[in-house]
């Protein structure tokens, strides 16, 4: 893990010079884009999405310069939905025939955190010049929303695995988050959820995230999977079954049989990941040292239904009259 981050900043050091120059005009017009503060880093709003915004620059290149191929499995997350656990599950079910599930020494799930074994694209380990050397068919992830993503996506038939969560629970497990990686002042439950309701939190507004690969999931059911956290919280088995299913590696019916499918769901569950070593003490830091995200912080609880301890009942309300409104008509409910 280790040497994969430092080979990431050795190819970014030598960026050429065609990208160096970009890198200036993308600087120049940053600087113009309206920024706020608020969560653990400021966020600045770049084609209607707010972004962390030491990390914009590299963003706005992934949808000219990002490469896509037609069988890449892209797994697109709204921000504190379950990545890991997403990630995960993909990692075991595509890698299930490389590896023992019960293998210390050697399954990756077991030594290193998910988070670092499906890259993100353009950051956090998966700079576009790295993706490229990858074999495929590739497994990747982003939390961007689909308008920042290169067009070919679609055209080029990716499938694509989206999962997202109850916005109640989603704005709590955002603000404990921040609040853990956070170096500085922590940010009070009153200010984040008039933030995350006024659309401005880490690749929000949520509803437009969402909303963009519902949409596209009702188009293009065949290649786009939009699922909900709490589907896989209630029959983890289903979904890992119609995962594999629609990565294009399904369960053969031995398989089933001997409990393969069950041992994914037993590898990949919150406390199996959540009690090893990696993931109680491991961790990166981010944003030039400003943020440290322990690989604790992504695992709190894996509950549904957790808001109703921390927000109060209006504020439970108030939020969901804004979903029924930004949701209306568009089939799409929690």
């Amino acid at each position: 893990m280790e040497q994969v981050q430092d080979e990431t900043k050795e190819k970014d050091s030598n960026l050429p010079v065609a990208i160096s120059s970009k890198t200036n005009h993308d600087d120049n017009s940053i600087a113009t884009l309206p920024t706020r503060e608020g969560w653990s880093t400021p966020l600045t709003l770049y084609n209607n999405c707010w972004l962390r915004s030491h990390m914009v620059a590299k963003f706005m290149r992934v949808k000219e310069n990002f490469k896509p191929r037609h069988d890449d499995v892209i797994l697109a997350t709204h921000p504190k939905s379950g990545t890991t656990w997403l990630k995960a599950l993909a990692f075991a079910i595509v890698n299930r025939s490389s590896y023992e599930f019960d293998d210390a020494d050697h399954h990756p799930l077991l030594t290193q955190n998910p988070q670092t074994l499906v890259p993100f694209i353009g950051a956090q380990g998966g700079n576009l010049e790295y993706l490229e050397t990858l074999p495929s068919p590739r497994l990747l992830a982003t939390h961007l929303p689909l308008s920042l993503l290169p067009s070919t996506i679609t055209t080029l038939g990716c499938r694509i695995v989206y999962l997202c969560r109850e916005p109640k629970d989603a704005f709590i497990s955002r603000w404990h988050f921040d609040n853990k990686i956070t170096q500085g002042v922590k940010i009070d439950l009153d200010t984040a959820f008039t933030m995350f309701f006024e659309g401005c939190s880490p690749f929000g507004p949520f509803w437009d995230h969402y909303l963009q690969y519902w949409k596209e999931s009702l188009q293009r059911p065949r290649e786009v999977l939009f699922l909900r956290y709490e589907e896989i919280v209630f029959d983890p088995l289903k979904v890992v079954r119609d995962l594999a299913g629609f990565i294009g590696v399904p369960f053969t019916e031995e398989e089933e049989k001997s409990g393969v499918d069950q041992e994914v769901v037993r590898l990949c569950g919150f406390k199996a990941l959540s009690n090893l070593d990696i993931n109680r003490n491991g961790g990166t830091e981010r944003a030039e040292g400003k943020i440290f995200i322990g690989y604790s912080a992504l695992f709190r609880q894996g509950k549904t239904g957790d808001w109703v301890n921390h927000m109060s009942k209006e504020m439970g309300e108030k939020l969901d009259r804004l979903v029924e409104d930004k949701f209306k008509g568009s089939g799409l409910k929690f």
